[in-house]
């Protein structure tokens, strides 16, 4: 028999999962680390001009390559694709780490794999970054605790182009900008 553990959501409502499962794994009581509020994410995403995604990959079928796609088309930030084994993604040049980029980015988006997180938040301190973004499904408490150590603000397990289309109006319930701001729900 395959091993549960008890899951208990915000809202009180309990119930068992497979040990391994990715459930289990997002709602694990053993999560002692806060992010920032949604005042405070929006906070940081309304004073950034520039992102760095780190782990950045010109595969369509990767997050990053449709985050890439979002941050450069619906958002006014200057992007800037990490990766040492591209040359260009989206038609923009590739730089194989942060100490490479022709200025510090206000926020290091990461889609990196939890273990590569804390080397993540070191090479992002070191060229003076002041703001990491984990992505979604990513956790790593000791690199977040980390980061807050050195002064950098961090967000977790969130998706920035979710968040960003989230707090300026163009997050529809599929997920996708409707392209219209209308209480009214559209007939079919």
């Amino acid at each position: 028999m395959t091993p549960t553990v008890t899951t208990t959501l915000p809202n009180g409502l309990s119930f068992e999962v497979p040990a391994d499962s990715p459930l289990a794994k997002l709602h694990n009581p053993e999560r002692s680390w806060d992010g920032p509020s949604a005042t405070d994410r929006i906070k940081l995403l309304r004073s950034a001009k520039s992102i760095a995604v780190v782990g950045a990959s010109a595969n369509p079928a990767r997050s990053s390559y449709f985050v890439g796609t979002y941050l450069l088309q619906s958002t006014d930030y200057k992007v800037y694709f990490v990766n040492p084994n591209a040359d260009t993604i989206l038609g923009q040049k590739v730089y194989p780490d942060l100490a490479s980029l022709p200025e510090v980015p206000d926020i290091v988006d990461v889609f990196r794999k939890a273990a590569d997180v804390p080397a993540v938040v070191e090479d992002a301190h070191a060229v003076g970054a002041k703001a990491i973004w984990v992505q979604l499904g990513i956790w790593n408490e000791d690199a977040a605790r980390r980061a807050e150590q050195l002064g950098m603000s961090v967000v977790m397990d969130r998706c920035i182009k979710i968040e960003h289309a989230r707090f300026h109006g163009g997050l529809h319930l599929m997920g996708f900008d409707t392209g219209q701001i209308t209480s009214r729900r559209t007939v079919r």
